[in-house]
């Protein structure tokens, strides 16, 4: 009896643990997700956050807003799809080094060669074209990384999980911009740099993750039947799911737009140029980065602790919605600032606990990387939203009009995150 429990209890490399079967927390996991996402997303908001919109300014300064917002809605269309169809197939994967490593290595080299690709655009339709390719490579890295969470990690370490995951991103997030920001006088050598930077994102969580073989895993034919299972949006006991998609979305959409524009806002709005342009674009990321690395050290072991997730996603929208109104009420330069301070608070605190609820409201784990991949197309639809919303504002009031949009969003996500059920 006691060797059938142990052989039931024994862990297959594709099989998740639980609370009994993980004693420790997974170190290892953390730090792979850590230096994967601070390399993928650092390159990418360095590059659609500055240099690409520096770029875009050169080709066609009058038509800079509406270029910006297509080439967002473009990136959107092929995300989704590229979010669909690799997150699916790497939960199909068999291969001796794992479902996750052979995509997240392949995604690294083929958008490092795109971002050189993407340097050297000089129409609006090279931009448009090499950013919609980039986003086929990037997804590869995004929906098999995510999807580590929920592949190696127990319920009672998600929140903790998630809050490194979080801390990954602030870093990338706010640091690639504050990066990018040193680039600007020598454009093309940050297209280059950033090329590098993703070129080791999944070769190195890949060796820190060390992927057991999954050669003996067994996959499921797929038929006409269970292709929506495998391939498509979840159908079956998936509103929490949907709520979550959302309401994600929504606040997504907030936070990008005013990021998505932050250079136009500074230059056409608080009216700052040259070395203070630069100044300031380096402070506001560091700021947004200090506080949102500050709360995601706290946030999610708390979130363990009390054992609830929608308190704290909520709170976190509620913090982006008032640090997201701040500018309006003035074009001085340091409301800008703290605007970074209110929204970084909000953003860490929110990014620190919302892949945990994400992992909670997964309609199926056996289609873990598909179905968060469908979750983080959310981020991808709030990069093009935020956008195409501030770009329609901006044609009818002006600046002035994005803030309270995006105050408006993040109150909407905040309300959707409520209605959730099966997760607290």
């Amino acid at each position: 009896m006691d060797v059938k429990s142990n052989i039931d209890q024994k862990l297959l490399p594709w099989q998740t643990p639980n609370d009994d079967q993980q004693k420790k927390f997974p170190v290892r996991t953390a730090i792979a997700l850590g230096v994967g996402v601070v390399l993928w997303l650092g390159p990418y908001l360095a590059l659609v956050g500055v240099l690409v919109p520096q770029q875009v300014a050169k080709i066609n300064p009058g038509q800079k807003t509406e270029i910006i917002a297509l080439m967002s809605t473009c990136a959107m269309i092929v995300s989704t799809i590229a979010n669909i169809v690799e997150g699916a197939l790497s939960d199909r994967t068999r291969s001796r080094w794992g479902r996750r490593t052979p995509w997240i290595v392949l995604g690294s080299v083929g958008t490092a060669i795109c971002i050189l690709f993407w340097g050297k655009s000089v129409t609006a339709w090279q931009v448009i074209l090499s950013d919609s390719i980039y986003m086929i490579f990037l997804n590869m890295i995004v929906a098999p990384l995510i999807a580590v969470i929920a592949d190696r990690t127990s319920p009672k370490y998600r929140g903790t999980i998630s809050s490194v995951y979080a801390l990954g991103s602030a870093a990338g997030q706010y640091g690639g911009q504050a990066f990018a920001s040193l680039f600007l006088p020598v454009p093309y050598t940050g297209f280059i740099v950033m090329a590098v930077l993703t070129l080791f994102s999944g070769p190195l969580a890949a060796i820190i993750l060390r992927e057991k073989s999954t050669k003996d895993m067994p996959v499921e034919k797929v038929t006409i039947k269970n292709f929506s299972q495998n391939f498509a949006f979840p159908t079956k006991g998936a509103m929490d799911f949907y709520l979550a998609l959302f309401g994600k979305l929504a606040i997504q959409t907030a936070s990008f737009a005013i990021s998505g524009y932050q250079l136009y806002i500074l230059t056409d709005y608080i009216k700052l140029h040259g070395g203070k342009l630069q100044s300031y674009v380096t402070l506001i990321s560091m700021i947004l980065m200090v506080t949102a690395i500050v709360l995601c050290i706290f946030a999610g072991p708390l979130s363990d602790k009390i054992g609830k997730r929608k308190v704290p996603v909520i709170f976190a929208g509620g913090l982006i919605a008032v640090g997201s109104l701040v500018p309006m009420f003035s074009t001085k330069p340091w409301v800008m600032l703290a605007y970074a301070a209110i929204v970084g608070i909000g953003m860490g605190m929110y990014n620190s606990v919302d892949q945990a609820l994400n992992i909670e409201v997964l309609p199926d784990p056996k289609t873990a990387a598909k179905d968060l991949g469908l979750l983080n197309m959310a981020n991808n639809g709030g990069q093009v939203f935020g956008p195409i919303f501030s770009a329609a504002i901006i044609g009818i009031v002006g600046y002035r009009g994005i803030f309270p949009l995006a105050c408006a969003m993040a109150v909407i996500g905040s309300v959707l995150i409520i209605f959730i059920k099966k997760v607290k």
